[in-house]
């Protein structure tokens, strides 16, 4: 067998920024509130069409959610979706660290 060279560089922790996507802090906020719907689902045990139901989304929707295709889902929305399922969402502002903008992010 012939051996390759591959080259490992690692990751700055968002993929969307280290693919080079526009809005990549957006697109990881929203990933991360889509995991937290997904893993409440699941914990659940709903099936896609009890979850359906109670987000006020269709099963096809759900589907898709779960599937990673949120593009066309808002942050609000997401947060929305969080509170159908019982979920407090609190929105916390406070400074950065020196020297270093401002980010989002979801706690626990």
């Amino acid at each position: 067998m012939k051996s390759q060279s591959v080259k490992i560089e690692r990751g700055s922790g968002n993929v969307f920024a280290d693919l080079g996507l526009p809005a990549a802090e957006t697109h990881l906020l929203k990933a991360e509130l889509v995991t937290r719907i997904d893993r409440i689902i699941r914990q659940r045990r709903l099936k896609q069409v009890e979850a359906a139901k109670l987000l006020g989304l269709s099963q096809p929707d759900v589907s898709r959610l779960m599937r990673g295709d949120f593009r066309e889902y808002s942050i609000d929305r997401l947060l929305r979706l969080l509170t159908a399922l019982g979920r407090d969402v609190e929105i916390v502002i406070r400074e950065s660290d020196a020297g270093r903008p401002g980010r989002l992010s979801v706690g626990t």
